[in-house]
């Protein structure tokens, strides 16, 4: 942490349990854990308790982990924005030595588990560098930890291009639930990964144009900070959500999935197409911008539903 963390960060006061809790970012590791579930059961695995629940108190773990020391870096600029400043590091009621050694623990504990799901390791001494596929998931979660800690965090503070950096980040958890699951990664592990990194970007641009002022507070270099019309912002946020609704139709072609989920993939799409288009008319563009990030929040949860239902309906397909 620098110098400016340092002294921005008010006196540790005695922690709390919840404080903790906060500090792991509950809703965004749960997302996470639902994203790395979406992934297994769509590879549609031979059913396995300890394998299942090892898959998510690992991913749990190591999402915690990531949004503690995220918060340990960030603890500079959180204190300086109104959305973030009651944060357990800015307040005081965490310290940062503790947050951090909370947040490595918490990785590392978390791909251990991980790791451990493909069983004992055999290490053949005559074969070269070879990744056993059984490691996957836990090579998708350490993936995860470096995107978001190493590329996205640090990119907040000189690119523009943090938002897309994240969104890679954001999108590999569907990889760790289908690695786990089928030991391999096939197209539809792929196509989640895709519609996780093309989400967010609408999901994000929504977001940030409502905080934008926030953002600019600090200096992050992103889009709505740049663009104070709100309308490259608008446009950008418009492109993904399209290419997103393309990435959820392209199951279908590929024999993965059926004519139901087609049907409502389209008018899923029709529907979070149309907020995305509402967010690009200048007239009540904070309006908009808020309707969209509901809309996106509403969207994932039943576009991934629809695709795991059918994956399990219907084995029929792919």
């Amino acid at each position: 942490m620098n110098e400016a963390a340092a002294t921005s960060v008010a006196p540790a006061a005695k922690a709390r349990f919840s404080d903790y809790l906060e500090l792991t970012k509950p809703r965004l590791s749960l997302l996470s854990v639902l994203t790395t579930m979406v992934g297994y059961f769509s590879a549609r695995p031979v059913w396995s308790a300890r394998e299942f629940f090892g898959l998510m108190l690992g991913t749990a773990a190591c999402a915690g982990g990531v949004a503690a020391i995220n918060q340990w870096m960030e603890s500079d600029t959180d204190a300086q924005m109104q959305r973030t400043a009651g944060r357990p590091l800015p307040t005081g009621r965490i310290a940062p030595g503790s947050a951090f050694v909370l947040g490595w623990l918490l990785c590392l504990g978390g791909l251990g588990v991980l790791f451990r799901l493909g069983g004992p390791l055999v290490i053949d001494p005559s074969a070269r560098f070879h990744l056993p596929v059984e490691r996957l998931a836990a090579l998708f979660g350490l993936l995860t930890i470096v995107a978001y800690l190493a590329c996205y965090t640090p990119a907040k503070r000189w690119s523009r291009w943090s938002v897309e950096l994240g969104a890679v980040a954001g999108a590999i958890p569907p990889l760790i639930g289908w690695a786990a699951a089928a030991k391999g990664v096939g197209p539809l592990g792929w196509i989640l990964f895709g519609v996780l990194f093309f989400w967010q970007l609408p999901h994000f641009m929504a977001i940030a144009w409502t905080y934008r002022h926030d953002y600019g507070r600090v200096n992050f270099p992103m889009l709505p900070v740049r663009d104070t019309e709100g309308g490259r912002v608008a446009c950008w946020a418009f492109v993904n959500t399209f290419v997103l609704v393309v990435v959820c139709v392209l199951p279908v072609p590929l024999g993965l999935a059926g004519r139901g989920y087609l049907v409502v993939t389209l008018l899923l799409g029709a529907w979070f197409v149309w907020r995305a288009a509402a967010f690009l008319r200048a007239e009540g563009r904070d309006a908009a911008a808020r309707k969209l990030f509901l809309t996106s929040i509403l969207w994932l949860p039943l576009q991934l539903g629809v695709l795991v239902a059918d994956r399990l309906i219907f084995p029929n397909h792919g």
